[in-house]
């Protein structure tokens, strides 16, 4: 992976955890974060999944493999290794998990299902692996946006009742992570309902006998503010729900829970 695509935070007093990060739509390194847990002594690796050098140019067919390639070089370095992904980092984080193993995962505003993504106007699954389009959900072609900026809740949610078949064929097989998981959403997610989704995450790993930590707040929205960071701008237009003080206290919530799975003290 190019320098450019990637940010190494290394800690002064190493716990022996280490990190993948994983952003979601934007495309951006998540430098800030990544700097936050190395404060706390976890070794992060923060990565560029699409539009970096030789990378997939959108959230398209992007290969599992190029996740796995970087859990196993922190494998190196690293006795515990866990993936912490938002919104599509969060369903890549979720999907990765359940084809390797990691010790962990944090998934931020997830998905419990496979999305499907479109790169010069044709549409396939967000992901491969051995080279194949992981089976995936299409939009609802009827939809439309009823505000500006658009909030698309409801186009993932009707495309979910549209096509029920699809959903079922790629539900992320979330009962085959091996580690420990943890769920973090907002209930004013206005990009998602990702709430639903967690709660549907939760009910499959409870029916094979697996505990999963959530963490909600009813009013954060879509991007998670942890202790110590400052709101995210930028990214792709669109309604995200919540305010930078629900957002803060969805983190506050978490943050014990976060460094838990990290095995931080």
């Amino acid at each position: 992976m190019a320098p450019q695509d990637r940010h190494d935070a290394i800690p002064a007093d190493p716990t022996g955890t280490a990190v993948l990060l994983v952003a979601g739509s934007s495309g951006r390194v998540e430098v800030e974060r990544a700097e936050l847990l190395a404060a706390h002594g976890a070794r992060v690796r923060a990565i560029r999944w699409f539009g970096g050098e030789g990378q997939r140019p959108a959230p398209h067919e992007v290969p599992i493999e190029l996740f796995a390639e970087q859990l196993d070089l922190l494998r190196d370095e690293a006795g515990r290794v866990v993936i912490f992904g938002t919104s599509f980092g969060a369903e890549a984080a979720l999907t990765t998990a359940s084809l390797v193993p990691v010790s962990g995962v944090i998934a931020v505003a997830p998905s419990s299902v496979v999305w499907a993504g479109a790169a010069d106007g044709t549409w396939s699954s967000h992901w491969t692996h051995d080279a194949r389009p992981l089976p995936a959900v299409g939009f609802d072609p009827d939809w439309t946006p009823d505000s500006d900026p658009p909030s698309y809740r409801s186009l993932y949610a009707s495309s979910m009742r549209r096509f029920p078949e699809d959903a079922a064929a790629a539900r992320i097989r979330v009962e085959d992570v091996a580690g420990d998981v943890l769920l973090i959403a907002g209930g004013d997610d206005q990009v998602w309902p990702a709430v639903d989704f967690t709660r549907s995450i939760e009910r499959d790993r409870a029916d094979a006998g697996l505990r999963t930590t959530v963490v909600t707040h009813p009013d954060a929205g879509h991007r998670l503010l942890l202790p110590g960071e400052e709101p995210a701008a930028g990214g792709v237009r669109m309604a995200r729900g919540g305010t930078p003080e629900a957002d803060a206290a969805l983190g506050t919530a978490a943050w014990p829970e976060v460094l838990r799975l990290l095995e931080i003290p």
